[in-house]
């Protein structure tokens, strides 16, 4: 597990139309993955429903069928919301083979684990299943990711010392989260010895796109430090973190990323510092945590393209209050949204987009503040 800590995450790849999730520009996310290769970095994340499927089948136009097998690498992962069966599992297993062309997997992840699929991934023992998988030479490394409170994490770890490393979402805005809970999930990690893989460590765009006050204060230390930078950074510092993921969606991210990765240092204590205050100015801020996973479209009954109405909403929030009138930008975006998805009014609380959140949102609820400022 000896390499560069910056990992591509194939979650957010730059598309051709941005209202078709799988359509990836290939053209462009090619030369990104030969640029990442160029500068020394090797690790690519993905997962069987990143971009509708797309992101597996990307794989192989960006890598293996271009590049030597030895030269990166690769990991991907088992969804619990796709086992239904023991034969479930070879069956999506066999179909990522042949998606992404890999012929093996670095690195393969049982994904999104919390209480519950912890006991669907025993009832399908999925855990033995992964330890065959890496006998037979079709992984090379066993893990998973995780979405829970630590002391679920202590009894998953306890019950399975065979899982060889932790995804955990970390980031120095969630450290202190009552529901991420990243530094106690980092802090029992640790503790059973498990290296570290960080997601989120951006927060899915929060902590790169700071309010102007927030950004200001970090601006005044480094001039030259991108927003994302400080974040990926703080994660990249922290002590058996072995790679950090970036959802990079244009040049400008990968060669940012790769520039100040090449040789990041731990962050100071005065560095460390800010990022507090920070962490204070943002929750002041009011902004939704959504990280735009975009695990709540897929079965919204009413179509309602969630992320991109919470991130609409904290851009309309972060406008300069001395500009900011009862019509932002972000309005005009709303409405071009909601011609091709629901409105977030439309929303009635069904609440299945609230099983699936990662963050422990209150979706139904935060619509309604979506509603009221945009609709009303």
């Amino acid at each position: 597990m000896d390499t560069k800590k910056l990992g591509f995450g194939l979650m957010r790849l730059p598309r051709t139309d941005p209202n078709d999730n799988t359509a990836i520009d290939l053209s462009c996310a090619k030369t990104m993955a030969d640029t990442f290769l160029e500068r020394g970095f090797t690790y690519f994340d993905t997962a069987w429903m990143y971009h509708g499927g797309a992101s597996e089948r990307a794989v192989r136009e960006l890598l293996t069928s271009r590049h030597p097998r030895d030269s990166y690498t690769v990991a991907t992962k088992l969804h619990p919301g796709f086992v239904k069966s023991k034969e479930d599992r070879d069956r999506i297993f066999n179909e990522q083979l042949e998606r992404t062309g890999a012929g093996y997997f670095d690195y393969y992840l049982l994904h999104s684990m919390n209480a519950e699929y912890d006991t669907l991934f025993d009832t399908y023992d999925c855990y033995n299943w992964l330890v065959e998988k890496k006998r037979q030479g079709l992984v090379r490394h066993i893990g998973f990711s995780f979405h829970d409170t630590a002391e679920v994490l202590e009894r998953v770890l306890s019950a399975h010392p065979e899982m060889e490393f932790v995804q955990l979402q970390l980031n120095y805005l969630d450290w202190d989260s009552e529901d991420v809970q990243s530094r106690l999930c980092y802090e029992t990690a640790r503790r059973h010895g498990k290296p570290v893989i960080v997601m989120e460590p951006v927060k899915g765009g929060t902590l790169a796109n700071l309010p102007p006050a927030a950004e200001t204060l970090l601006r005044e230390i480094h001039p030259d430090w991108s927003p994302a930078s400080w974040a990926v950074r703080f994660a990249a510092g922290l002590d058996g973190v072995f790679m950090v993921l970036s959802g990079m969606s244009n040049m400008e991210q990968l060669l940012d990323n790769t520039a100040y990765m090449a040789d990041a240092a731990p962050l100071t204590e005065a560095e460390l510092a800010a990022l507090r205050q920070v962490v204070t100015i943002l929750r002041a801020d009011g902004a939704i945590s959504c990280t735009g996973c975009g695990y709540c479209v897929d079965g919204c009954p009413q179509n309602i393209a969630i992320p991109r109405c919470f991130s609409l909403y904290n851009e309309d929030k972060r406008q300069d209050p001395d500009e900011q009138t009862d019509w932002t930008p972000p309005f005009s975006y709303y409405e071009i949204l909601i011609k091709n998805n629901g409105k977030a009014s439309d929303c009635i609380g069904c609440g299945l987009c609230k099983e699936v959140c990662p963050q422990h949102l209150d979706i139904p609820t935060l619509l309604g503040r979506v509603a009221t400022r945009f609709e009303e």
